[in-house]
């Protein structure tokens, strides 16, 4: 197993790793940089709870993506939202809206939110329903969640800030 230097930059924060071919952006941030707010679930990409944000804003399964293929870019994963430790709008509303359960899969849902939201900033039902897809939650279904990224975050801090 050969073994190459990487740089990545995660919630803002440079790394420089050694990682081997077979690790995966997953094994990188759990077991190198020890974020484990990512979680490990499926890892063949199909149940959604290692999402994670490039640096568009996208959503990534970061079980299914090699670590390698990374090197230079720059990632957000769940402990990235807050800022000066003020959680992020979406983290807020998904408190607000009861959108956890039992909190394995709500980081990598948090992160498809983020990334609905980022693309779509007033989603339809529709594209929420399509950004959702492919995150699975065994507690209970997408009807809260929905709720809570159907929220106009933006606006509801300036009015609130405003006050």
């Amino acid at each position: 197993m050969a073994k190459h230097m990487m740089t990545l930059t995660v919630n803002g924060d440079t790394y420089d790793l050694v990682v081997s071919d077979t690790q995966t952006l997953l094994d990188v941030i759990r077991d190198t940089v020890n974020l484990k707010g990512t979680k490990r679930g499926c890892t063949t990409g199909a149940c959604g709870v290692c999402c994670i944000n490039n640096s568009k804003g996208e959503a990534v399964l970061s079980c299914i993506t090699h670590a390698l293929e990374w090197h230079g870019e720059s990632i957000t994963t769940i402990e990235g939202l807050a800022a000066s430790g003020e959680l992020d709008a979406m983290q807020k509303a998904f408190i607000e809206f009861g959108a956890v359960q039992c909190g394995f899969c709500t980081p990598g849902v948090i992160m498809s939110a983020k990334a609905i939201v980022n693309k779509y900033p007033q989603p339809t039902e529709e594209q929420i329903n399509a950004g959702l897809a492919g995150v699975l939650c065994r507690c209970t279904g997408h009807i809260k969640v929905k709720e809570a990224i159907r929220q106009d975050h933006g606006i509801r801090e300036a009015a609130k800030n405003a006050s």
